[in-house]
């Protein structure tokens, strides 16, 4: 016993230096054994065929939290990888290629605030039981997936029940030629607060998806040659969408079942076919559809059960229908909006409509100006006679051009009987919009 009551610590003990030394040595033990030099515990690790940590899984098992590991150029075929070390960053100098070898999913993020980038993943091969993906983030939060290259994958980028995380600036593309055996490029499942930016997709199923992933963020991203969609959304309250471009996509962009949706900026661009659009909203409930540009567009813009939507500024150019308002898309209101040399400005189902057009600039107007206000003096119908037809009968689009279906749309206007009256804007442009 010491002078005050205390028993010595032995030799060995942890309290000792002699200890922690100890304690240090048999943590190391197992890293030794597994091929990782005592330097590896370190914050740094380096993954280097030619070194002495030649792969990733080593290194993975040898990280501890907040660990940074550099994987050097190469190509590493390995099993399954799984990131189970939360704060760990992952990223490759000079591009190595994480190569799935057609036979599964190649990377998988499992735990929280990690960070992948600079890699390219590759070949996870096809097996729809389990949703073969590049990379994998599963039941995780605050990760961040920046700067990675993917290559003919099932799924691109398959968050799970993840939450707050961000996929920044990555560029993917698949070569699927069959919707049944391709994955979507960038798919969100139960993963609220997501922030989609900058990313490129090209050749998936869908380019984004989001399903019952409220509070999310799609920013500045280039989605083209979908096989289905560009972007394709269900169950996902309270979203913004801006400055994205959909082009060259199947069928467009589909947008469904919602609440609060936020839709700015962006460009919708050769969606051409029987069932394509530029934007489908349907079942949406309250929302902004502004400043948006609707270009060469077998459909524009379709409505279906789409109720209490500001539709403002947006640029209508040269698509077949620029805007089809269905009888049950209630309370939208259209401002701003310009429409030119599309083959049909507004289409409907009925003669009825609860939705108003107002303040709109139109290449089909032919009024007046007599006080210069800058707003016609003549109200103006953007619903053709013709157009009410081929809704009811699509094979007399054949006719489009001509002289009879001139003819019926003139003597409509001068004494309109079957087109929807409640469909006018009474204060149509007299200029385009700046």
């Amino acid at each position: 016993m010491t002078p005050f009551g205390r028993s010595q610590p032995r030799a060995g003990h942890a309290g000792t230096a002699a200890g922690r030394r100890w304690r240090v040595t048999v943590a190391g033990l197992g890293l030794a054994i597994a091929g990782v030099p005592l330097s590896g515990v370190a914050a740094q690790l380096v993954v280097d065929p030619r070194g002495p940590v030649p792969t990733i899984t080593a290194a993975l098992a040898a990280a501890q939290p907040g660990a940074h590991v550099t994987v050097r150029a190469g190509t590493y075929r390995e099993p399954l990888l799984v990131i189970t070390t939360p704060g760990l960053t992952l990223e490759g100098e000079g591009w190595p290629v994480l190569d799935g070898q057609e036979a599964h999913t190649v990377l998988v993020i499992a735990a929280d605030d990690v960070t992948v980038r600079g890699l390219v993943l590759a070949h996870s091969g096809v097996a729809n039981l389990d949703d073969r993906a590049g990379l994998k983030v599963r039941d995780a939060r605050r990760c961040l997936v920046e700067g990675n290259r993917l290559r003919d994958n099932l799924f691109g980028t398959y968050l799970q029940r993840s939450a707050d995380c961000r996929v920044r600036d990555n560029d993917i593309e698949a070569h699927g030629t069959r919707q049944t055996t391709s994955g979507n490029g960038i798919h969100l499942w139960y993963s609220p607060g997501a922030l989609v930016e900058g990313n490129r997709v090209r050749g998936h199923r869908d380019g984004i998806y989001f399903e019952f992933s409220p509070g999310g963020v799609t920013r500045g991203n280039v989605s083209e040659r979908s096989q289905r969609y560009g972007l394709h959304f269900m169950f996902s309250d309270s979203c913004r969408y801006e400055g994205n471009t959909f082009r060259d996509n199947t069928s467009g962009v589909a947008v469904m079942y919602s609440r609060g949706i936020t839709i700015t900026g962006n460009r919708f661009e050769r969606s051409w076919g029987a069932a394509a659009y530029g934007l489908l909203l349907k079942d949406i409930l309250g929302g902004t559809i502004a400043r948006n540009t609707f270009e060469r567009n077998s459909t524009g813009l379709l409505l279906e059960g789409s109720n209490r939507l500001a539709v403002a500024d947006n640029d209508f150019r040269q698509n077949g229908w620029a805007a089809k308002v269905m009888a049950n898309a209630e309370d939208d209101r259209f401002t701003g909006n310009l429409f030119v040399a599309n083959a049909f400005d507004v289409a409907t189902n009925s003669r009825s409509s609860n939705s108003t057009f107002d303040g709109n600039y139109w290449d089909a107007y032919r009024g007046f100006d007599l006080d210069h206000d800058g707003t016609g003096d003549v109200p103006f119908a953007p619903v053709r006679l013709f157009a009410l037809v081929v809704e009811q009968h699509p094979a007399t689009l054949v006719l489009l051009r001509s002289p009879l279906v001139g003819m019926l749309d003139a003597a409509e206007r001068v004494l309109p009987v079957l087109t929807p009256r409640v469909l006018i804007d009474r204060h149509p442009r007299m200029r385009p919009p700046r």
